[in-house]
């Protein structure tokens, strides 16, 4: 079989799984003769999609019946697109804000397994940026978004996510292992701000703050990133300050009574 063939199945496929989706969604619970006349599929490559499905969390079996029946993850997945839709939507406006205060790279990012996904970014208005893209992946442990991300986690949960993740050495600052990435999310934890001082990139400095769900959980980060070249030390408590106040009216117009950081 040829690479084209291969394609054209694999579309086939996924074309596949979402019509027997649709007809699930449009009834409560369906047998697989039933299934398969409405999708115009096999009985045998019905039931193999729905085996398959079932395996994975989507799909479950009513009892002793013989009928199928979606489960809610579809439903969680739809709620975390929302979610961050509506993060995104409330974040612009404080995102510009701060990026006219600033010049700077402006970032938005929530964790994805083991890395940081970039949901939002607003673009330095000098010439000499930071690259990034919406969508980018990067390591949680020498990005400031990442740590932020981590540090109000328990200890356990940290080492589990990152279990899977090499330290590789980035540059000169970054850090060694695990051990020493839980001495600073200490600090964080305390300060209520993380930095990443040119661990994942040399020339460049971002300070990020967490932003909060209404439950009172860190469900994103917010960061300042510039290059050390526009950055002095007497910055920082400015910058800080400015990214806790975008981030609490975040995390109000989110549901959350109180953004935990009274400095601000």
């Amino acid at each position: 079989m040829n690479d084209f063939s291969k394609q054209q199945d694999s579309v086939s496929s996924v074309l596949k799984v979402f019509g027997i989706l649709q007809a699930l969604g449009d009834e409560h619970e369906i047998g697989v003769t039933e299934l398969s006349q409405r999708v115009m599929m096999s009985k045998s490559t019905v039931y193999r999609f729905l085996q398959t499905m079932k395996s994975l969390g989507y799909v479950q079996q009513e009892g002793e019946n013989d009928k199928y029946s979606l489960t809610l993850k579809l439903f969680d997945l739809g709620a975390k697109a929302l979610q961050h839709v509506d993060l995104i939507k409330i974040a612009d406006q404080q995102m510009r804000l701060l990026s006219k205060a600033t010049q700077e790279t402006i970032h938005l990012g929530s964790m994805e397994e083991e890395s940081i996904v970039y949901l939002h970014k607003i673009d330095s208005l000098y010439n000499l940026r930071m690259y990034s893209r919406i969508g980018r992946r990067n390591p949680l442990y020498c990005t400031a978004i990442g740590k932020v991300l981590l540090a109000w986690l328990d200890e356990q949960a940290i080492r589990d996510i990152l279990a899977p993740v090499a330290f590789e050495r980035k540059t000169a600052h970054t850090l060694p292992d695990i051990d020493a990435l839980l001495a600073e999310l200490a600090t964080v934890r305390e300060t209520g701000f993380s930095e990443d001082r040119e661990e994942q990139e040399v020339g460049v400095r971002c300070v990020a703050v967490p932003v909060y769900d209404r439950f009172g959980y860190v469900m994103a980060g917010l960061s300042i990133s510039f290059p050390t070249i526009r950055f002095d030390e007497q910055q920082l408590a400015h910058y800080v300050t400015m990214l806790h106040q975008a981030a609490a009216n975040i995390s109000q117009q989110l549901g959350l009574a109180r953004y935990p950081y009274p400095a601000i």
